[in-house]
């Protein structure tokens, strides 16, 4: 019989702890492989240190984790070549460190439910008593004569100190597992928890003689050392089968804090929930949890990557953040280093980040309305597309190509921002000073609003898209940024220079002393009947038949309240009642609809022959001009159906 060192108690007043660890770290119960793992490379990392100040003049050269299963002994054992331990150590970090203050734990929080304290009295070995039914550790210390030690305890406060037979310098703890805790007995599932918690580890962890990790992080390395490939093989490896990212941010800095790692911006598709974390975090390369919520501010929510800190404080199964000072300064710098790199772009290679605005944007946008810091940022670098052609040229600008003369993107990089499509807000208010100043036209749907901005290019006004979910809030708050402009949507109201006031001199009818306006207004009064509905004539600047017969005009005010209305009550928006027809007095259609009610021959009983026809085209007119601002219900789409059969018939007959 082997001979025993010491035997005794753990030195707690308490009974059993050990149930008390299994209940709070009973849900992450795998993270003990990740523990024990972490453990042996923080050892091999020391022992490496000791050998390059000249404490060990052992080899050091082949650090390894080994994991061995043996399925008859139903053990499971994490072999390190690390520094080791002596009896004295075994008794003061195995038995003391990881007790200590156990009784105030205890007493303190055993009944509070807040499991955030576990971690500060070290109990991560312990966490291989939530699978295990004894523990047994076999030690070397790299110090010169020492010996080795056997460690042994089988859940309760006993342990057993012995001498051991270990011959290298090092670590093995062996697991005896629990009957229900057989699957960590299959290659396949430790493959698998290595990958995810320990992949990136800079030791190679080793199963059957095979290397199972990565043990490269490319957060760690330089940002010069990697390649555009490097990063985009990165992405593929933690997000399989998904599209390219458009751009990436590699965090690095050590003062006033540690953080390391790369973020991507990924393209923006129905199945990301924005407001989730894709980011998992780790520490010294040990992942934590796909959890950043607290680390990464709101609006950076969609990014992936990875970001490694050690400064960022974390409870006892590493698995939930704790919000302090030092996680709200880190979520600052993330969000400047993402402004940083979105400027970068925009100077350096403009026609890129246009072309990837369209993801981009979203970010940017909602970041500008989150954060006065990221706003300023990126105030600058906010674009929209727009109507307005650079008259330089309308072509696309070219692609890099190499040649002997050299590269002509060069020549080319300096206008891409005049002939891209896409404008700052300040640009274009200067570029439209004399026409509007201070007033930004805007469209949220170019299909739906294809004729309102074609009215507007007809005239040389230039109009801004801003067509994406979350630009209904942004056109807000850029109101309340630059409170001296106007934002008008194409729909809302037409700008006096699209109005030909000479077009109509109101010349007085003397059969009826009324004006041609006056006239063409009471017909579509009668002929819709909607008290709600404000008719308004107007003589439309356009070239023929380009611009509509009329145009349905709502309020930018009276929208904007009925949007927030159906916000506030989680409904969709209704269209209007009241808002207003302008009929374009100048459109051959309204002129011969005018015509039509003239030359009719008037019956008995005061109606005119062509009143009906007249009536069935101010109605067509009206559902046309709406079309354009709402798509019909079933019942309005049967009616509008129906109306035109019988305009098509009346025109037939005629």
């Amino acid at each position: 019989m082997a001979t025993i060192l010491e035997k005794g108690n753990i030195s707690i007043h308490t009974e059993n702890i050990f149930p008390i660890i299994k209940k709070w770290l009973y849900s992450d119960h795998e993270i003990f492989l990740r523990e024990l793992i972490s453990n042996g490379v923080d050892a091999i990392q020391k022992l490496s240190l000791l050998a390059r100040s000249g404490q060990y003049s052992g080899d050091v050269s082949e650090p390894e984790i080994r994991i061995a299963i043996d399925k008859d002994a139903k053990t499971l054992s994490i072999t390190d070549t690390g520094l080791g331990m002596t009896a004295e150590e075994v008794k003061k970090y195995i038995n003391q460190v990881a007790f200590s203050s156990a009784e105030e734990f205890i007493s303190k929080y055993k009944d509070s439910g807040d499991a955030s304290i576990i971690g500060h009295f070290g109990l991560g070995f312990y966490s291989s008593f939530m699978v295990s039914s004894q523990v047994e550790i076999d030690t070397l210390s790299y110090q010169e004569g020492a010996e080795a030690v056997h460690w042994s305890c089988d859940g309760t406060t006993e342990f057993e100190l012995s001498p051991a037979d270990r011959a290298s310098v090092g670590t093995t703890v062996t697991l005896h597992l629990l009957e229900d805790e057989q699957e960590y007995l299959e290659p396949t599932r430790i493959r698998q928890l290595v990958k995810t918690y320990c992949d990136f580890l800079p030791v190679p962890i080793k199963l059957d003689d095979e290397v199972i990790n990565k043990h490269e992080a490319p957060w760690k390395q330089s940002l010069n050392s990697l390649s555009d490939e490097d990063y985009l093989e990165f992405y593929r490896y933690l997000y399989p089968f998904q599209e390219e990212p458009l751009l990436w941010v590699h965090l690095n800095t050590d003062y006033p804090f540690n953080v390391n790692g790369i973020l991507y911006f990924p393209k923006l598709k129905p199945d990301i929930d924005v407001t989730k974390s894709n980011i998992k975090l780790f520490c010294n390369q040990v992942f934590v949890s796909d959890n950043c919520e607290e680390v990464i501010p709101r609006f950076l929510m969609p990014l992936r990557g990875v970001i490694d800190s050690p400064d960022i404080p974390l409870n006892v199964s590493r698995s939930f953040l704790q919000n302090d000072r030092t996680v709200r300064r880190i979520a600052d710098y993330i969000a400047k280093k993402v402004g940083d790199r979105l400027k970068e772009l925009y100077r350096e290679d403009y026609p890129a980040y246009v072309q990837s605005w369209q993801d981009l944007g979203t970010f940017v946008k909602f970041g500008s309305m989150n954060d006065d810091k990221f706003k300023k940022q990126v105030e600058d670098i906010l674009i929209f597309r727009t109507t307005h052609v650079a008259e330089s040229t309308t072509d696309a600008p070219k692609v890099q190509v190499e040649t002997a003369e050299g590269d002509v993107w060069e020549d080319n990089a300096s206008d891409a921002k005049a002939t891209l499509p896409y404008t700052t807000l300040k640009d274009y208010l200067d570029r439209n000073k004399e026409k509007h100043e201070n007033r930004v036209f805007y469209a949220t749907d170019e299909s739906a609003q294809a004729t309102y901005i074609e009215l507007f290019k007809s005239q040389g006004l230039e109009v801004l898209f801003m067509d994406s979910f979350i630009d209904t809030h942004f056109v807000s708050f850029l109101e309340r940024e630059y409170s001296d402009v106007n934002f008008s949507r194409v729909d809302a109201d037409l700008d006096d220079t699209l109005i030909d006031k000479e077009k109509d001199s109101e010349i007085v009818d003397p059969s009826n002393n009324k004006t041609r306006a006056e006239q063409i207004k009471e017909i579509f009064e009668a002929a819709l009947n909607k008290p709600k509905v404000t008719i308004r004539t107007e003589a439309l600047k356009s070239d023929g038949e380009s611009a509509p017969p009329a145009m349905v005009l709502v309020s930018e005010s009276t929208r904007r309240l009925q949007e927030m209305s159906a916000f506030l009550q989680q409904q969709n928006a209704e269209f209007p009642e009241e808002h207003t027809l302008l009929v374009n007095t100048a459109h051959p259609l309204v002129e011969n609809l005018l015509s039509l009610s003239k030359g009719s021959i008037l019956k008995p009983d005061g109606t005119s022959s062509g009143d009906d026809m007249s009536t069935l085209l101010c109605q067509h007119i009206y559902d046309l001009a709406l079309m354009a601002q709402k798509g019909f219900d079933a019942e309005g789409m049967k009616a509008f159906v129906e109306r035109s059969n019988r305009v098509l018939t009346r025109l037939t007959k005629s």
